[in-house]
Parts: structure tokens; sequence; C-alpha cells
């Protein structure tokens, strides 16, 4: 089983896919995009190859929690993916996410990729917590 995380961008969206069983994150590249909206070939082909349970899009929230522009396009990017492929949609906090990102690359078009390993990572990092939280209330 796996699932697929998204660093959404007006221009470019990086990609990466989880392997859920395993936990192994791995960045998948990067999606053309005009104005936000992605080239639903390249897409398609995307999740047609990786076949996703879940599908998790970086939130860009500003530092006193509150939604900018962005955080608001990327809501709408995974609205448009659960329409799509009717997968459920996870929403992932990546603050800080593009400045570590470039600190791993020397590429910038890369960043976006590792970006979205990033939310990757921190979504299992979450989902264990929750799942742990869960065990020890037992």
């Amino acid at each position: 089983m796996s699932a697929m995380s998204f660093d959404f961008g007006k221009s470019h969206i990086g990609v990466a896919t989880i392997e859920l069983t395993t936990c192994t994150v791995n960045p998948r590249g990067i999606l053309a995009a005009k104005n936000g909206k992605p080239n639903n070939q390249q897409l398609d082909d995307l999740l047609k190859e990786w076949r996703p349970t879940e599908l998790i899009v970086g939130l860009p929230l500003n530092m006193d929690n509150s939604e900018s522009a962005m955080s608001k396009a990327s809501r709408k990017f995974g609205k448009f993916l659960q329409r799509r492929f009717s997968l459920p949609v996870h929403f992932v906090d990546e603050r800080l996410t593009t400045v570590e990102s470039r600190s791993r690359t020397n590429d910038g078009r890369q960043d976006h990729a590792i970006a979205a390993c990033m939310i990757a990572e921190s979504w299992l990092h979450e989902r264990v917590a929750t799942k742990h939280r869960g065990n020890s209330n037992s």
C-alpha cells in the first residue's frame, strides 16, 4: 500500500511516494502547473502507476497559524484531487519546508520534490504518534 504527497505550487507541484508498510518516502519528481492547475495527464499517469490509497497535500500556513492565499489554493488543489480520484486527502502543515528543502539540494526545481518528501515525513510522524496515543489509552 502506498500514499502520495504533494508540495503545491503555482508553477510546479512536487511529488513524493510513501510506502506505508515500510514507512519509506521517495521523491517522484515535479508536475508542471499553470496558475496552480497541474497537467492532468501527468497527474493521471502518476496515480495510475503508483496507485496510492491516500493523498497528502502540504498546507502553507502563516507563522501565526492563519491561512494565506497559498494555503487556500492548496486546499482547492486537495479538493480537486479528492474529486478526481475519489481518495482521502490529508493536509499537513508545511511551514518552513521550502527553507529546509533548499538546504538538502542545490537544484531549485528539485526543492519541490524534496519538500513533498518532507510533507510525507511529517504526515507519517503524525500518523505514528496518533496510533501510539490511541494504544496508550487502552
